[in-house]
């Protein structure tokens, strides 16, 4: 039976433990989540045992990334599932911070990004939230030090926020990205799909469906606005509520009008019912 991971859940007791770790200089990574953890978070945590000797996890859910109107209170929260995993594959630590740990009466620190932020997908229907992972992530970096931090492709445009602003304010952490783990159907893994009923679960696969066949007809050199309509006409007739589904270029998240302008991903975020899914791949 594999032994559970220390738990820390204030920033002192932080520290010591990741100076424990560094004994004898070890590597060290990071994995930061919200809890309820799926398989593909525990392919993150894989992942960065494989890029480091030690590998710690954050569980925090975090409320500055939520508006008002947002699932914060609702959003799942499975302590002794999650603990059940991270001891299954060995994890050495977890930060456990409340939310006073992470964010202490009079705390007046913001971290405002810009570049891939601002890039219009997430950030038009979602104005607070890459202010609200770039503080709690700048936040995790500083108060956990790793060398590199592990982050899915699911939230592609998240990924290239902190990515930038890793290396933008010097913090001496690699960003890694890890690729999007799927059900068999192609739905994408991730802790809200949960809120899925039976019915809608049958159907959020399409979105996966949508953007393959887009990508199948840009690579086939057909014409870029029709590629991406064909796209856009199967998600709006499963009856999806389409906030954006777009062809960008996969490092900047620059609008692009043709596959020659460079690495190009598709990225899909639509309302099922009253839940909000999103997506994304490469072509």
């Amino acid at each position: 039976m594999s032994r559970s991971p220390m738990v820390v859940r204030t920033v002192p007791a932080l520290r010591r433990a990741v100076e424990a770790l560094r004994a004898r200089k070890a590597a060290v990574a990071l994995v930061p989540t919200m809890g309820a953890l799926h398989d593909g978070h525990v392919s993150l945590v894989r992942l960065a045992r494989q890029r480091a000797q030690k590998v710690v996890v954050s569980i925090f859910v975090n409320p500055t990334q939520f508006a008002p109107s947002e699932d914060f209170g609702s959003y799942p929260r499975t302590w002794k599932a999650d603990l059940a995993k991270l001891t299954a594959e060995k994890v050495d630590l977890i930060w456990n911070p409340d939310v006073k740990a992470m964010y202490p009466e009079g705390f007046a620190t913001r971290i405002v990004p810009e570049g891939p932020a601002t890039a219009g997908l997430e950030d038009r229907f979602r104005p607070h939230f890459f202010g609200g992972v770039a503080t709690v992530v700048g936040k995790l970096f500083t108060q956990c030090r790793p060398d590199v931090a592990i982050f899915g492709e699911k939230d592609f445009q998240q990924l290239r926020v902190v990515t930038q602003m890793a290396v933008d304010l010097d913090l001496g952490v690699k960003v890694i990205g890890s690729r999007t783990v799927r059900e068999r159907d192609g739905l994408a893994m991730s802790s809200r799909n949960v809120y899925l009923s039976a019915e809608e679960r049958q159907t959020a696969p399409t979105l996966y469906r949508a953007m393959k066949e887009s990508a199948k007809r840009l690579k086939a050199g057909e014409d870029f606005a029709a590629a991406m309509a064909a796209g856009r006409d199967l998600i709006t007739a499963a009856g999806f509520a389409l906030d954006y589904f777009e062809a960008r270029h996969a490092a900047t998240l620059a609008p692009i009008a043709s596959v020659k302008e460079g690495p190009v991903r598709i990225l899909v975020a639509a309302k099922l019912g009253t839940t909000r899914l999103i997506d994304n791949i490469g072509v």
